[in-house]
């Protein structure tokens, strides 16, 4: 009953501290509701069509109005016009009349027919991050459509014997599988596994501000609300106070990333609440035990703040969403299973968005636990040597 109580008191000091303090507040309400909605409005369009785009034809032969051509046959985009240089065509992307410019340099049909590289640049808005996608598609796929009808024009100075295959030879062959996403759309993609990461680092940035706050008081009044007891069972009271009220806290914000948002925005939600449950509850205590587990280098409650956001790619990366896990080195797999957020994502991927059971996502869960005894045993090591050092 001790302990309980020291929870307890713990907790409470927790929750009214975390209520009290503006900045903390901000990074709950702002990083969650702010950042949830805005990756999402940013990707809504999920999947884009017809952009217009401004072409600069330097070469004006038949060669590059037929590249114009294709270019404009292609789905992603619609030529708006042809314009004569590229100040024009960036008064007009200024003015919102295009989104994108592709420039066509003077040799482009020399180089062409000489056989060598030619060189085309695309440029784009950045009003939302699909337009960069589009026009690449778009220019690249006409691109080696072109060069497959120009080939076999290319052959009349080669040997007999190596005609044949040249012609024969596609300049590049794709071939891929959709899995899970079969409009190719990119929130469909990539925003289940952004909202997971939204979950971890705010976290992350809530307990390293909440730590660094109660450093700058020489932790005094944490260490006064469990006054009088042992070492380890202080430490136990402190970890377990604080990521319960940590946890509940999240587990609100857990209901409106992942429950709310993808009906909104209809991104994939396949799992059943039950196992998103199954799910979440290991992620964040996990998340939880490891912010705490770091609470030594959060001596400062506005430092960690950046350098937990520079991250965000990386732990992307890492989940094995974007670069199969299997290709990776072993360093970077090992710390795939060091860090619950990599983890996480990959677990809740496959669940929510590829439709996987909990048999499926077992790996995955058990490492999650791992992670949870093996973060609780170091925060509470960490936090005995610093009531010691009181």
């Amino acid at each position: 009953m001790k302990g309980l109580n020291d929870i307890l008191r713990i907790a409470k000091y927790e929750y009214r501290s975390m209520l009290r303090s503006l900045p903390v507040l901000l990074v709950l309400g702002g990083g969650i509701f702010f950042y949830g909605l805005l990756y999402n409005y940013m990707y809504s369009p999920n999947v884009l069509r017809e952009v217009p785009v401004a072409i600069v034809d330097e070469s004006r032969t038949p060669l590059s109005r037929h590249y114009i051509r294709l270019l404009d046959a292609t789905p992603q985009v619609r030529v708006q016009g042809v314009v004569n240089d590229r100040m024009e065509a960036r008064e007009r992307m200024k003015k919102g009349e295009v989104s994108g410019i592709v420039f066509l340099p003077d040799d482009f049909e020399a180089k062409v027919g000489r056989g060598e590289e030619a060189v085309f640049i695309s440029y784009n808005t950045a009003i939302t991050f699909l337009y960069y996608a589009a026009l690449k598609e778009a220019s690249t796929g006409a691109m080696l459509a072109l060069n497959d009808e120009v080939r076999p024009g290319q052959v009349v100075f080669l040997d007999a014997n190596v005609v044949q295959p040249v012609i024969n030879t596609r300049s590049m062959e794709v071939q891929g599988i959709a899995l899970y996403n079969g409009n190719g759309g990119y929130a469909t993609y990539l925003i289940p596994a952004v909202l997971m990461v939204i979950l971890f680092q705010t976290m992350l940035m809530v307990i390293s501000m909440r730590c660094g706050m109660e450093y700058e008081q020489r932790m005094l009044p944490l260490f006064q609300v469990v006054n009088g007891t042992s070492s380890w069972r202080t430490a136990i009271s402190i970890v377990i106070g604080k990521s319960v009220v940590y946890v509940g806290f999240y587990a609100m914000f857990t209901i409106f990333l992942l429950g709310f948002l993808p009906l909104v925005f209809h991104l994939p939600h396949l799992a059943s609440p039950l196992l998103l449950v199954q799910l979440m509850i290991p992620y964040l205590f996990a998340t939880a035990f490891f912010g705490l587990s770091c609470s030594p280098f959060f001596k400062d409650s506005d430092a960690p703040l950046l350098l937990i956001a520079f991250f965000s790619v990386g732990l992307l990366f890492l989940s094995g969403i974007s670069w199969p896990l299997e290709l990776m080195p072993w360093p970077w797999r090992l710390l795939h299973c060091l860090l619950p957020a990599p983890v996480g994502v990959l677990a809740f991927v496959k669940a929510n968005s590829m439709g996987a059971d909990i048999t499926d996502i077992s790996r995955e869960m058990m490492l999650l636990w791992g992670q949870c005894a093996v973060y609780f045993f170091v925060a509470c090591f960490v936090y005995k040597r610093v009531k010691q050092a009181k």
